[in-house]
């Protein structure tokens, strides 16, 4: 028996069976590589689920991290810190925001957002109490907490976890006459993903985000993007919404690559006006805004600014494209996406994209599946074109007739 397997049992044993991994031990990472315990060497082509834009342990991400570990980790919000000013700054000047509330994870962001919008729906908007509507789409992905499961259309994320969250009212992704007849005056706000990640990279008509946003604000109902996943650079712009002309969100939900993959840091952002609804005592976080990791936040916007990560992703991202619509075989069904972001659609009847993923892996290339049939590609942004050529080498051959 390998280390890795003893490993992979110990977990078995151990750990809620709440994951499916492929069947690897990872124990370094730098750049684009990652190694097994065995010493094998693998291009990452998932980055953490785009926590890892910037690439694994950024040298100047890292030593961000020591440097302010030896100085202070936690002071909770009770008292101000050095870092979380500056960090929250950077961040309001690269999204053109004008005030940032810091939280840990996206699901955290999220429910923060829902709470925003929900409080501006009653003291600004004049809703009525408990009253609030909040229109989502279907196939989105916003967490996993009990909130966010109830925005779901997803059966596996809400079975047996009832009862959920009411208010949220499901429409048709891409569909602005579904919008359109969802709002009610007791809609506060639309949240939804600009391109849907877990649902298998889909992206809406070109003007879609546009054209709803105009409808949002013609009704007084907040526009909400979650760009956990799509911002900060994986898309080919700084964010996702920027591929449009007058797309810019209400409230921003940002996190995963905020830190570089090193430490959980996530953000809403939006106007005075709505930050306005927080108040001292109404919302917080022990962790949110902690000096670590804000120094770690701060560190990681400047590797994303300094390094032209949204302008690579552009650049490479439509390199990877064409070389993938160049591989000859008749088991893809459709490739699409944005910048570094791409989802590899496989015919129905391969019997799924798993074990596609798994013959990847056994040729040094780590990608997951998402949505049971489409392989999704997401490495680094600091990958170059000869890793590309590489990658799309060895996903030819796995998906040769």
């Amino acid at each position: 028996m390998t280390h890795q397997q003893d490993i992979i049992d110990q977990t078995d044993r151990r750990s809620a069976h709440n994951y499916n991994p492929l069947p690897l031990v990872l124990e370094r990472g730098e750049g684009i590589w990652v190694w097994d315990t065995d010493g094998n060497k693998y291009l990452d082509c998932l980055s953490a689920y785009s926590a890892v834009n910037q690439g694994h342990c950024h040298p100047k991400i890292i030593d961000a991290m020591t440097e302010q570990a030896k100085k202070i980790t936690l002071t909770s919000r009770a008292f101000h810190n050095d870092q979380m000013g500056p960090f929250l700054e950077k961040l309001c000047q690269m999204a053109r925001m004008d005030k940032a509330l810091p939280m840990n994870t996206g699901a955290e962001a999220v429910e923060t957002a829902i709470k925003a919008v929900r409080k501006w729906g009653y003291e600004v908007k004049g809703v009525e109490d408990n009253k609030a509507e909040i229109i989502v789409v279907k196939d989105n992905f916003h967490g996993r907490t009990i909130a966010t499961v109830s925005m779901s259309s997803e059966p596996d994320y809400r079975k047996n976890f009832g009862p959920f969250t009411p208010g949220f009212i499901l429409i048709d992704y891409n569909d602005l006459d579904a919008l359109e007849q969802a709002i009610t005056p007791n809609t506060v706000a639309l949240i939804m993903e600009p391109v849907q990640g877990e649902a298998g990279i889909i992206i809406p008509d070109e003007g879609f985000l546009t054209k709803a946003r105009k409808i949002c604000k013609q009704n007084n109902v907040l526009f909400v993007l979650d760009e956990i996943q799509t911002g900060l650079g994986r898309t080919g712009k700084l964010f996702c919404f920027q591929h449009e002309e007058n797309a810019a969100p209400d409230v921003l939900i940002v996190g995963k690559a905020l830190s570089g993959g090193v430490y959980p840091v996530s953000a809403i952002l939006a106007s005075d006006e709505i930050m306005a609804v927080f108040t001292p005592g109404i919302h917080g976080s022990t962790f949110g805004g902690n000096p670590m990791g804000a120094a770690i936040g701060l560190a990681a916007l400047k590797v994303i600014e300094d390094e032209k990560l949204a302008e690579r992703s552009h650049i490479l991202g439509d390199y990877l494209m064409r070389k993938l619509q160049a591989i000859p075989t008749n088991k893809i069904t459709d490739i699409r996406g944005r910048g570094l972001f791409i989802g590899i659609e496989l015919n129905k009847d391969l019997g799924g994209a798993r074990s596609y993923c798994e013959a990847l892996m056994t040729k040094g290339l780590l990608c997951k599946e998402t949505h049971d049939h489409v392989i999704r590609l997401a490495p680094p942004l600091v990958i170059e074109k000869e890793h590309i050529d590489w990658m799309v080498e060895q996903i030819a051959e796995v998906l040769k007739d």
